[in-house]
């Protein structure tokens, strides 16, 4: 038995909005035998322009029952049913919560009208209902009612069922069809296509410009996992329903996947994604020169006019570093400053200038200092398996930067770390990227190049 369902709510999010009308009609597969609508009472005030839209009003709802109320019968005509709509996920995302709510713990097999279409009608303009049915001449009155709709709906599957001589909406309503579950304006090929591979994927918008992107050690079962369970919440329905395309690279190992994520979101800076964000270096360590010549090393917030020497993602690191360049090249601790100040302050708090070291040599200590922060620190190649038996990945580390990862031929012989740069693209590195990278290094000893330079 398919249940042929259409709602009119208060808004888009079932977390933050309710229902206002409801519509079920009973189709055995051949014909409808039964059909159930009502207003519903929402409880909350029903927005202008969804009464503009939908012709309900907060006065026309005034004496309809509550969802609890009509719940033991909606959940009575739902249960052991299909659960038909068109763009399935949102009608079904609003009745399960109410359910819910009230409950009922109901769950049901799901088919989506727009998907059936798409594989039965292939080639339309437009797969919206109203568009639809000006397509193949289906009678739609009462548009944005819910009983208009879903009875253009029910009209809509009698049609489907009828053209469907390749079965595909017995293959659809399988619990074990992954497009069931996808977002609705997703193209289907673009889900099938992914590689059960590590890599990189990318989600895009209807601009086609990309909205996230997120590494995994299998690109299907990650990506399909933003597609599983029925969280309601605003934030991610609105993500589900701006994903229109999805594109992919197949990285070697996790740990170049990684890194690739890393390198795109810094440089695409995706609307959605928000947890490597917060890994952007927010300090540095800077050098300048007091009016008299003195130089000074400080700590100082990132800023996009000036360059630093060196970046940290927390204030934490750079003093701790800071204070151990001060120990190693015997630089007068006064002269360095956990926050960048004006030049001169050192003297406005000073009234002993005969204790100061000599300029020239204190200068001097504080090049090697800096000289040593950006030039000796390791240069090492990391070499694992590639994509293929033909191949190697390699990671090449110069100077304590990420300087770029590629692949190399299997049957190339490598004597000097340095020869993988040869075989690498050039990425832009941070803090974040090299902290992995190092990690891993530490940990997988045998695929490091160069390990004796590592600790340098």
């Amino acid at each position: 038995m398919y249940a042929i369902v259409d709602i009119e709510t208060t808004g888009g999010y079932a977390a933050n909005n309710a229902i206002t009308e409801v519509a079920i009609v009973l189709h055995d597969g051949n014909r409808e035998v039964r059909r159930y609508e009502t207003l519903v009472k929402p409880g909350i005030t029903i927005p202008r322009y969804v009464q503009a839209l939908t012709g309900i009003t907060d006065e026309l709802v005034e004496d309809a029952p509550f969802f609890d109320d009509i719940a033991p019968f909606v959940y009575d005509l739902l249960k052991d049913t299909i659960f038909v709509a068109h763009n399935v996920n949102f009608d079904y995302s609003f009745v399960h919560h109410q359910l819910e709510q009230a409950g009922f713990k109901w769950s049901a097999k799901k088919l989506c009208t727009v998907r059936a279409a798409r594989k039965i009608k292939p080639g339309l303009g437009s797969y919206s209902l109203g568009n639809l049915c000006n397509s193949l001449n289906i009678s739609l009155e009462n548009r944005h009612r819910a009983g208009g709709d879903a009875d253009a709906t029910a009209l809509l599957f009698s049609l489907l069922l009828e053209w469907d001589d390749a079965g595909e909406i017995e293959k659809m309503i399988k619990k074990t069809a992954q497009d069931q579950r996808l977002p609705p304006n997703l193209p289907p090929d673009d889900f099938n296509n992914l590689p059960d591979k590590p890599g990189v994927y990318y989600f895009y918008n209807q601009a086609k410009k990309v909205i996230y992107v997120g590494k995994a050690i299998n690109l299907k079962k990650r990506v399909s996992s933003h597609f599983t369970g029925n969280n309601i919440n605003p934030q991610r329905q609105h993500f589900l329903r701006d994903i229109h395309g999805i594109s992919f690279e197949v990285c070697a190992t996790e740990l170049m996947a990684l890194l690739l994520e890393c390198t795109e979101i810094k440089k695409l800076w995706p609307t959605y994604n928000r947890a490597l964000k917060r890994f952007e270096a927010k300090f540095g360590i800077y050098q300048y020169e007091a009016r008299n010549g003195y130089k000074y090393l400080a700590i100082g917030k990132v800023s996009k006019f000036q360059v630093c020497i060196h970046e940290f993602s927390s204030l934490y690191e750079g003093i701790n570093l800071l204070r151990s360049l001060a120990e190693r090249f015997e630089i007068d601790h006064r002269f360095c400053k956990y926050s960048k100040s004006e030049e001169g302050d050192f003297f406005q708090n000073n009234n002993n200038p005969q204790s100061l070291p000599d300029v020239l040599m204190h200068n001097a200590q504080v090049d090697n200092a800096i000289d040593y922060l950006l030039n000796n620190r390791p240069s090492f190649a990391i070499i694992d398996k590639g994509k293929s038996k033909e191949e190697r990945s390699c990671i090449w580390i110069e100077n304590g930067h990420f300087y770029g990862m590629g692949y190399l031929p299997s049957d190339i012989s490598i004597h000097e770390p340095s020869d993988v740069k040869n075989y690498v693209t050039p990425y832009k590195s941070n803090q974040y990227i090299e902290q992995l990278i190092f990690s891993y290094a530490e940990k997988h000893p045998r695929k490091v190049f160069f390990k004796k330079h590592l600790l340098a």
